[in-house]
């Protein structure tokens, strides 16, 4: 979290939406990581199927603005079913999350809950973001089609594994099956590997204690038209240790260290995720 000023700084990102619901050592999330995340620059929070796994946390969903529950869960259950933000220039953004359905918990239709959340925006919102949670890319991609052309972005969370799938779709929405996890990637989906392979290869039961090593910030950037809302560009995003240490501690240094290393695209985005070692 500690990065991420600078990050802001170094990508001109305008906003930083984060799905926050493993932040609590790995399950669920409290009302302390919310502020904290707040705090740290995080300008929204989805969340997913385990949203309620800290049961303090449903006051925040109660009484803030910015943090959401999946739009397709109970009208009854706490929380909001999207958000409004606002950036530093006013231009608004609407952000939900929905649940896919395959091999996931039951859930009402999430493509029924898209077309109302959609339904109920403001007139004046052009840019709108979905936050997919979803294990089956079937799903992702279905959603993604679905709403191609409604919507700037559906980028998917859960699987916890980045894929290499970002694209524009022909409507202009930008879409990315999922973003990836922030946490140890030296584990199995966050959590120690002896653990989970001792339990899977035994029956033992074990406790999935959250592993420490190889820590990355995974995302994706998307730039978007204001004016039409359509996006113009998506690209993955990994920031490791040893970036996030040099952003943190020689912020002067950022774009030095990163052109060095070639990870600065030096190129627009087009539709297309664009590699920064093309030459046409």
């Amino acid at each position: 979290m500690q990065c991420l000023s600078a990050l802001r700084q170094q990508e001109q990102l305008d906003l930083i939406i984060a799905n926050g619901e493993n932040a609590a050592n790995g399950s669920g999330i409290t009302p302390e990581i919310y502020r904290e995340l707040i705090k740290a620059g995080v300008d929204g929070i989805t969340l997913g199927d385990h949203i309620y796994r800290r049961g303090a946390i449903m006051s925040i969903l109660e009484a803030e603005s910015n943090i959401v529950k999946p739009a397709n869960y109970p009208s009854q259950a706490p929380g909001r079913d999207w958000m409004v933000l606002e950036t530093e220039a006013g231009e608004r953004v609407a952000v939900f999350s929905l649940l896919g359905r395959v091999f996931m918990k039951p859930v009402d239709c999430p493509w029924t809950a898209a077309e109302r959340v959609l339904s109920s925006l403001p007139d004046d919102v052009q840019t709108i973001l979905l936050d997919l949670h979803a294990e089956a890319t079937s799903d992702m991609q279905l959603m993604g089609r679905y709403l191609d052309g409604r919507v700037t972005a559906v980028l998917g969370t859960h699987t916890h594994v980045p894929t290499a799938d970002e694209c524009i779709l022909p409507g202009g929405t930008a879409f990315q099956c999922d973003v990836g996890m922030t946490g140890p990637y030296d584990s199995i989906l966050g959590r120690k590997i002896d653990r989970v392979i001792e339990t899977t290869t035994t029956f033992r039961p074990t406790s999935f204690d959250v592993a420490s090593g190889d820590v990355r910030l995974s995302g994706t950037i998307v730039d978007v038209d204001q004016q039409t809302g359509r996006a113009t560009g998506i690209r993955r995003l990994v920031v490791n240790q040893q970036r996030a240490d040099e952003m943190t501690m020689r912020p002067e240094k950022n774009e030095e260290i990163l052109e060095q290393n070639g990870e600065i695209p030096k190129y627009p985005m087009t539709k297309e995720a664009r590699n920064p070692n093309d030459e046409t």
